[in-house]
């Protein structure tokens, strides 16, 4: 197969469409191209993704765009030309999978559901992202990140006791829906590997959410009571949670039985409040948790989070400083682990981006390219890939079917 760029990695060899918007699709897509395959994004000035018009000076210079299409390869499609479909239907045979996170039936009313794929390229896999996944009476139904979280029920277990649930402020619902997809297009090449078939990779970001908070529908199953937002409340360990520090630092604290109990107060300069009638046990400590939190956030707020969390550490308490992503981007080891890493965008600058979170030794994919800008890769796509020569290219521009 012909490729772009060979840079290795346990997926060199394979070609991935992603026919993807905003972040859980594009997310996929990364993860696949982090492991080395080969991904061409399909877009148009017509049909932007929105992530390119977030954030940044131009469509070249957004940052949420920028952060999601690593080593990704852009190619101008219009959607709504026929010649443009026709260039998709090609590339679509030249393929292996096809990602996308459209509104449920787009690509079924372009003429291109799975067995319309499958006629095209017998063993294409599809992995299709949808709010409910592509069947059921909910399946017409489209949403974005705090939807998935809020309707599969991490939200309402996500904020302080006795408060409103808060969920969270990141891409949760997206970014773990684009993982799952593209753990579900490996396996389906493990599959097509062993059988030769191709698949259709049905996928709902709602059940997603809800697939990791067994032990909460469990516990509901067998108890018949709902699950509540406790905060950073552990009905095992106590104290257990994030207290202030100076200079609006925090660190997060875990302590599990009495001599660990002692020994943080010890490092804490306050021994005298092991003996405390309210903290003796766990027991006791458990039921006067909010007393104890305040207590242990008196004996904090003074100190700094990095230095207080070593001394905590070194003492045998699990310790950490809460770490800001501003102190996350400056921390050496995750440079040294090419978490974070420099590469270069197709609009020429050098900007750093949140690597593989996994190492591979050997054959581990080389990752030096940043997103692309619109269209970058459209001779690659078209004159080298499709074999059109420089006078069809220019002719299919001029009437709009790359544009």
């Amino acid at each position: 197969m012909t490729q772009h760029r060979d840079r290795g990695g346990p997926l060199a060899g394979v070609r991935v469409l992603a026919i993807c918007k905003v972040w859980a699709g594009p997310y996929a897509a990364k993860m696949l191209s982090l492991l080395g395959a080969e991904v061409i994004k399909i877009e148009s000035m017509g049909a932007l993704d929105e992530m390119r018009a977030y954030g940044g000076v131009d469509i070249e210079h957004a940052p949420y765009f920028i952060s999601q299409n690593t080593e990704i390869l852009s190619a101008r499609v219009n959607l709504k030309s026929d010649e443009g479909l026709g260039l998709l239907r090609k590339l679509i045979a030249k393929s292996d999978i096809v990602i996308d996170n459209l509104r449920p039936g787009a690509l079924e009313k372009l003429g291109l559901a799975y067995a319309d794929m499958k006629a095209l390229k017998r063993d294409i896999i599809h992995v299709s992202i949808k709010m409910y996944g592509n069947e059921g009476p909910l399946g017409y139904q489209t949403g974005y990140a705090p939807s998935f979280a809020a309707i599969g029920g991490l939200n309402y277990l996500v904020g302080h006791e006795g408060r409103v649930p808060k969920g969270m402020n990141i891409r949760y619902g997206d970014t773990t829906a684009g993982a799952a997809a593209a753990f579900g297009a490996i396996a389906a090449l493990h599959h097509r590997e062993a059988t030769g078939e191709g698949q259709f990779v049905d996928l709902s970001a709602v059940e997603t959410i809800s697939s990791l908070l067994g032990d909460s529908l469990l516990a509901c199953s067998l108890t018949g009571e709902s699950p509540q937002h406790h905060g950073n409340y552990s009905p095992d360990l106590a104290p257990h949670g994030a207290n202030p520090c100076a200079d609006d630092g925090w660190i997060s604290i875990a302590c599990d039985g009495n001599d660990e109990w002692r020994t943080l107060v010890r490092e804490l300069g306050a021994p005298d409040i092991a003996t405390d009638a309210r903290f003796a046990t766990h027991k006791m400590r458990l039921e006067n948790r909010d007393a104890l939190d305040r207590t242990i956030s008196a004996l904090t707020c003074l100190q700094d989070a990095v230095a207080l969390a070593d001394a905590l550490r070194a003492a045998g308490i699990a310790a950490y400083p809460s770490a800001s992503s501003l102190a996350l981007i400056s921390e050496d080891s995750f440079w040294s682990r090419n978490a974070f890493r420099m590469v270069e965008n197709g609009n020429g600058d050098m900007r750093p981006v949140v690597g593989a979170p996994w190492r591979m030794d050997p054959d581990e994919a080389d990752i030096t390219h940043g997103a692309p800008t619109l269209g970058q890769h459209d001779d690659y796509v078209y004159r080298e890939l499709l074999g059109l020569d420089e006078d069809a290219m220019n002719a299919l521009i001029e009437r709009k079917a790359i544009s």
